[in-house]
């Protein structure tokens, strides 16, 4: 063989194996020269940011949640608070010992160790909360264990140092720190405020680069302090009557409200049964987280007499030394409408018998002059007119409440399932049955009519604070001018005096009130519907309106009464001792200003 030849043949071979050790290695590189072309340029942004993902902590800063606050005498008070408490966290990837850190918690706050190891092991998360609502020692102990990945954080929580004082009114806020029922859902953006946001690159302990120009601290915006119209002292007396007449009438509901006529403020609104918003969560029974004298409307009785005598002096169709004869009954739409037994049987009767004998023919009497001596389509607008765009019976009030009724009233064109019965149905609305309201859109009514006839939106929050405390007031907002006329007004007051006065001397020795003060009312009684139709037997809801002053009506009252168990009219022995009490309260304590003051 010849020797040339064959190491010809090697170097050959050597060449190719070179070659293809030579490829290889190139292709080797490029493979990982265009992979990192590919990290680097087309997916840089994907890794930067999953970078920045394993050291950025993010959280919400929370807004302090502003104050509520309200009128004692010549000072504001605070009624609902904030109270500091803490939230413990920690951040699963950070924390080395995941044992040692849940026995040093257990040791601060007790409770299961294996819950917490569980939360603390939780994958794919910088965030678990592994306690909440614990108090500032607490705190400051978990932090003294620097323990990287562990930590607190201070959330406000809302306190009623007063109680049940207001409950219903206030509403309360839940562990989701959102408002709930009442102002605090009402107004829950306003008093929440913005939270803050803090985003942070941190080392691989989780300590904040100060430096780093990917940090972001954007400072929460606190809620707004709101004053409210009520009077501290005389909701607390409210509430202590109302309490007083539940329990010792059984009624299972009462419900009153106290306004300022000649603005719509509120001054004292209560309900029996009530709760305390600190200790929300034990309450059973949702309904009592509403303000049944906002949400609850049921038909008034004869205490919407007032507004038919109203409608019709308004009218110019009776006047208030106006008589007639009364048949003590009238057939309408082949029902009889009859009163009472005290009614004193068929005669010469005056506006002023109709709301102090309560007579049901008498209502219907006003209703038919509106229709020119007949109930008729006309007195039936003329009466939905006044009940609706006068008075605003059926429309909601706007209150800062939630949950609000508008009440019903039936229009006077349809006909009834149970045949053409329009006149029947107008004809029991002139003395409070075959509608509904609600014990503030009575209130809200009497206060236009008693004060020359201005229709003001109740309101509840008096103004905001700002950070130095000076309020800045809200202005009554008036809905409507022209509900009655001076002289209307006039004749109601004197009228509603009236009925007290005779009440008094017909044995309600209560109702004796001293002479310099103006008082007046009405009350009603009204048979409960039956859910299967037409109205239960001896069940009855008892209301009462009116109003006390010096010079003229300082405050109107509304009270209703759920079927109270006594031994006369819902309205008269139920509801009237309220009223009675009410007003002694405001008189006694000075809240009145007697007349020629």
């Amino acid at each position: 063989m010849n020797m040339n030849n064959s190491n010809k043949s090697f170097n050959l071979k050597a060449i190719r194996n070179i070659n293809l050790i030579f490829i290889f290695l190139m292709f080797i590189i490029g493979f990982f020269v265009i992979r990192l072309f590919y990290i680097q340029v087309i997916r840089y942004s994907y890794y930067k940011q999953s970078a920045l993902n394993d050291q950025l902590v993010q959280s919400k800063i929370p807004a302090t949640r502003g104050l509520i606050e309200a009128h004692d005498g010549n000072q504001i008070i605070p009624i609902v608070l904030n109270q500091e408490l803490f939230t413990v966290y920690a951040d699963p990837s950070l924390v080395k010992n995941v044992n040692n850190m849940a026995d040093k918690l257990v040791g601060v706050l007790g409770g299961s160790k294996s819950k917490i190891v569980t939360l603390a092991n939780t994958k794919n998360t910088r965030y678990v909360v592994l306690a909440k609502k614990i108090s500032q020692s607490q705190s400051d102990k978990i932090l003294g264990f620097h323990i990287p990945g562990l930590g607190t954080i201070g959330q406000d929580y809302r306190v009623y140092p007063q109680g049940d004082l207001v409950s219903q009114t206030l509403g309360f806020v839940g562990d989701n720190s959102k408002g709930s029922y009442g102002l605090e859902q009402s107004m829950n953006s306003q008093l929440s405020g913005k939270p803050g946001y803090l985003k942070a690159i941190t080392d691989i302990n989780g300590v904040p680069l100060a430096a780093s120009k990917n940090n972001i601290n954007i400072s929460p915006v606190n809620g707004k302090n709101i004053v409210l119209t009520i009077d501290v002292a005389i909701q607390k007396q409210l509430q202590e009557i109302i309490q007083n007449a539940a329990q010792s009438e059984k009624s299972p509901l009462i419900s009153a409200v106290i306004m300022d006529p000649n603005s719509g403020a509120i001054k004292a609104i209560a309900n029996y049964p009530t709760y305390n918003p600190s200790d929300y969560s034990s309450v059973t029974n949702q309904n009592i987280f509403t303000n049944a004298a906002v949400s609850n409307s049921i038909e008034p009785g004869s205490t919407l007499k007032v507004f038919t005598a109203s409608a019709a002096l308004n009218q110019g169709v009776i006047k208030q030394n106006t008589t007639y004869y009364d048949p003590s009954h009238w057939l309408i739409d082949g029902f009889n409408i009859t009163n009472i037994e005290e009614d004193g049987g068929s005669g010469i009767k005056s506006v002023e018998d109709v709301l102090n004998l309560s007579l049901n023919t008498g209502a219907t009497w006003m209703l038919m002059q509106m229709g020119g001596g007949q109930i008729n389509l006309k007195a039936r607008e003329a009466w939905y007119n006044y009940m609706t765009n006068h008075f605003r019976f059926g429309k909601i009030t706007g209150l800062d409440q939630g949950y609000e009724s508008g009440g019903i009233v039936p229009k006077p064109d349809i006909p009834f399932q149970s045949g053409d019965q329009q006149n029947l149905a107008y004809a029991n609305t002139s003395f409070g049955q075959g509608l509904s309201v609600s014990a503030l859109q009575m209130d809200s009514a009497l206060s236009s009519v008693i004060n020359g006839g201005t229709y003001y939106k109740p309101y509840l929050v008096d103004g905001t604070t700002d950070s130095q405390g000076n309020i800045a007031y809200n202005k009554p907002t008036i809905v409507n001018r022209d509900v009655v006329n001076a002289g209307t007004t006039k004749s109601i007051i004197a009228l509603m005096q009236q009925v007290v006065s005779k009440h008094y001397q017909s044995g309600f020795t209560y109702l004796n009130f001293p002479s310099n003060y103006i008082v007046g009312g009405k009350t009603g009684t009204a048979q409960v519907p039956d859910p299967k139709g037409g109205y239960t037997d001896n069940i009855f809801n008892g209301t009462y309106i009116g109003f006390v002053g010096g010079n003229k009506p300082q405050y109107a009252i509304a009270i209703f009464v759920t079927t109270p168990t006594v031994s006369g009219y819902a309205g008269s022995y139920g509801a009237q001792p309220i009223f009675g009490n009410i007003v002694h309260m405001l008189i006694n304590e000075s809240y009145v200003s007697p007349i020629g003051n």
